[in-house]
């Protein structure tokens, strides 16, 4: 709930007042969230810092995908976008060993102590090392616009701007509804509608699989350890992605990995007894699945015009949320209701069909 209000709301921000704004606004609310989770002494007051903490997640998935695809140029946009994606799994495997190594020595409390921490680290070297993005300020005009311009590019070695690009005025001052005027309306509710049906598929592998697999007869540990690999398998994923998405035009890659994510689910859904090829099948699944939400990042950037990026995005995971939400829920009723692990396999996994089949009718705007 937080993430998705995180990036309705904070999306938004990030494209009236800035990308690095946004961040560190984003870090100061995880960092407080975190350190608050920490001191908590009920539930209540646990789910109220947790809360604060999802808030400035989605606002920093918004805000970040926006600053990645501005500060990379045409060719190596792609990998750039990549590697902020593969990031999530990444932190997940290390963020998974450190857990386990402080609830050996410490409680739960320390867990969310060392979160803090982790994240307070970020906002001096975003204060002192990210600058703001030069596509906003020349967006969004302003005073000393490009003077602010050429000061970001002389600190990139880049040389300096002679003007400011043409504009149109009514981009000026961004809101939300900007998403839905007309030539955007659709981008809106196809990339949106794409990234919750895929979502929903993703969330099933990742709340599901170790459940299955104590099913299956495996130990929770064997079962938890899988989860690993989904990820191992997401960040090899996401950057093999992000190698090809510069050499190849990215919708057609994008609806191929959904299309390898569709299969590979239903791979995991065929009953395998071997925890040898079910690590081979969820490294897999990881793999397409998190290259599939690289590829949806990536067209967030490319659909939306400056004016709109960071709004249109937090839009579409806001959204997408709600597809997290659901995924283990409607798998739930659909256990519960006797549909056996194949079905329910096929079924979660057409959320990327689905997804694919948006993406056909999904037009691509020229790169800003």
């Amino acid at each position: 709930l937080g993430m998705a209000m995180g990036s309705l709301v904070l999306g938004p921000v990030a494209d009236r007042y800035g990308r690095r704004f946004t961040i560190l606004i984003c870090l100061l609310a995880m960092t407080a969230g975190m350190f608050g989770a920490g001191f908590a002494t009920g539930v209540p007051i646990l789910l109220f810092w947790r809360l604060l903490t999802g808030l400035g997640i989605g606002g920093m998935l918004a805000a970040i995908n926006a600053a990645a695809a501005e500060f990379s140029n045409g060719r190596w946009r792609g990998l750039a976008m990549a590697l902020m994606v593969i990031g999530y799994p990444i932190g997940g495997i290390l963020g998974g060993i450190v857990v386990q190594r402080i609830l050996g020595a410490g409680t739960w409390h320390d867990v969310f102590f060392f979160g803090g921490w982790a994240t307070a680290a970020f906002i001096p070297i975003v204060w002192f090392l990210v600058p703001e993005s030069p596509v906003y300020y020349d967006r969004r005009r302003g005073p000393g616009a490009l003077e602010k311009i050429n000061r970001v590019l002389a600190r990139l070695g880049h040389a300096p701007a002679t003007g400011l690009t043409p504009v149109d005025p009514s981009a000026a001052k961004p809101a939300i509804a900007d998403i839905f005027k007309p030539g955007l309306v659709m981008t809106t509710v196809l990339v949106t509608a794409a990234y919750f049906t895929h979502i929903m598929s993703f969330y099933f592998l990742v709340k599901w699989v170790p459940a299955i697999v104590v099913d299956m007869g495996f130990a929770p540990t064997a079962a938890a350890r899988l989860l690993t690999w989904v990820s191992a398998g997401g960040a090899v994923g996401g950057a093999i992605f992000g190698f090809f998405a510069t050499r190849m035009q990215l919708r057609p890659l994008t609806i191929v990995t959904l299309i390898g994510s569709a299969l590979a689910i239903a791979w995991f859904g065929s009953g395998v007894s071997s925890m040898g090829l079910l690590t081979v099948i969820v490294a897999f699944a990881g793999f397409f699945t998190n290259a599939s939400i690289a590829g949806l990042y990536m067209l967030f950037a490319k659909v939306y015009p400056t004016h709109a990026r960071a709004t249109g995005t937090g839009f579409a995971i806001g959204v997408g949320r709600g597809g997290a939400a659901l995924a283990p829920i409607v798998a739930g009723y659909l256990f519960e209701a006797g549909f056996g692990l194949q079905s329910v396999a096929l079924t979660m996994g057409s959320g990327a069909v689905v997804a694919a089949v948006l993406l056909f009718f999904l037009k691509e705007r020229a790169a800003d």
